[in-house]
């Protein structure tokens, strides 16, 4: 394993980035990384009651912030056996891509749960892919022995100065394009991001503050900057953030977070799909759970709109399975009334089927899906049980579905409640 990093260490990184360092390589980043779009939100800053915007990391090349960090560790790695990482998919897409540009080799270990979107992503790029472990940290351990073991270079995700100051980058654009910065919030998870953006802001503006977002299913940095050093957390569950479901922080970061980082919180799984959901109508953004996490901050209430300046929520990353994002757009839609699940029973003869949907129809109901159930259901001979999903145009509506199929001699019973 990698020897012990020191608070000497964090004093370089600080001085690197004091002395302007994000700035001088800042063009080898953007030969590979683009300034992403800063999106002003009206709906979001209403209800936060100050304004909010924006940063689109989310439409970065190779879909998150982690290409800028790869990038600028790439232009200084001299690694012709090529390069290795453990990662959860972000980290692994963006050094493959970073890799491919330099013409060299990359492996990148990813945990067996890994999204199949994320794995496919890294394959896309050139690069080859190990399943195994159960988190991160295994990958990481499995990395560092294959780099070992071959005399790849070692690229860490986030525990690492030169991939530090690639994604301080970030925070160069922010201070470039938002001139009345207050507040900037930002997703956490081994810290490499929101050390990087902080030592910049903090270099160049003492006074903005900047806020840290974890999510519960696995959050140790509360904990470790209460005790000093870095603690392991056990994660609780699978979550869907899990880009930032790193389960100890750097020994790098730690110090970092500490020196510059004003605030931490910590989401749930619940508000961070609401905000996943809230991103993709009211902004036409698809956001991955450990990208939207800002959001759910502000959102739940559990963060404030600064009173001074803009706010700048940094969206960190794209990169979510589509069968997920469906799951939490249909949970979402249940939650609001807006799909509705009924069970009852029906005549099974010709045409019983035909005349419940025909109820349906009369009030306005459009019937996306529905099951004949016949077997787990105490029924006549000549019944077969019915479960429906509804979309409706809200909870009133829903209700009156409801009300006139019983009106029309259906026992129906709601599914959704």
């Amino acid at each position: 394993m990698r020897g012990a990093v020191t608070e000497h260490d964090a004093d370089e990184v600080a001085e690197r980035i004091a002395a302007g360092e994000p700035r001088a390589v800042a063009e080898v980043v953007h030969s590979l990384a683009r300034h992403t779009p800063l999106l002003s939100s009206r709906s979001l800053s209403e209800r936060a009651g100050g304004q909010v915007v924006l940063k689109a990391e989310n439409l970065q090349r190779t879909g998150s912030f982690k290409l800028r960090g790869a990038t600028n560790k790439i232009s200084r790695i001299d690694a012709p056996a090529g390069v290795v990482a453990g990662s959860a998919g972000n980290h692994g897409q963006s050094l493959a891509y970073a890799a491919r540009a330099k013409g060299i080799p990359c492996e990148v270990f990813m945990p067996r749960e890994a999204p199949v979107a994320k794995v496919a992503a890294v394959q896309a790029f050139g690069g080859t892919v190990e399943l195994g472990g159960d988190t991160v940290d295994d990958c990481v351990a499995a990395a560092l022995e294959r780099a070992a073991q071959t005399g790849a270079g070692f690229v860490h995700p986030f525990d690492d100065p030169d991939v530090i100051i690639g994604q301080a980058t970030l925070g160069l654009e922010l201070l470039e394009d938002v001139p009345e910065l207050g507040t900037v919030i930002v997703p956490v998870g081994g810290g490499g991001l929101i050390s990087g953006i902080a030592g910049v802001i903090k270099t160049a503006r003492p006074h903005v503050r900047v806020i840290g977002i974890q999510i519960d299913a696995c959050a140790p940095f509360p904990e470790s900057l209460a005790r000093g050093e870095p603690l392991m957390c056990t994660p609780k569950a699978s979550t869907i953030a899990d880009g930032i479901a790193v389960k100890r922080p750097g020994r790098l970061t730690l110090p970092l977070v500490q020196r510059w980082v004003d605030e931490l919180v910590v989401v749930d799984e619940d508000e961070t799909a609401d905000a996943m959901v809230w991103l993709m109508e009211r902004s036409k953004l698809v956001v991955e759970g450990g990208g939207a996490v800002g959001v759910a901050a502000l959102l739940s209430g559990k963060v404030a709109a600064g009173e001074a300046g803009t706010t700048a929520i940094v969206l960190s990353g794209g990169n979510v399975d589509a069968g997920l994002m469906a799951a939490i757009a249909q949970r979402a839609e249940t939650t609001a009334g807006r799909r509705l699940r009924l069970f009852t029973r029906i005549s099974d003869r010709p045409g019983g089927l035909a005349a419940l949907l025909t109820s349906i129809a009369r009030q306005g109901g459009n019937v996306v899906h529905a099951d004949h159930i016949r077997e787990a259901v105490s029924l006549h001979v000549r019944e077969t049980a019915v479960e429906i999903a509804l979309e409706t145009r809200g909870p009133e509506h829903g209700d009156a579905i409801v009300a006139a199929l019983q009106s029309d001699g259906y026992a129906v019973r709601r599914l959704d409640s």
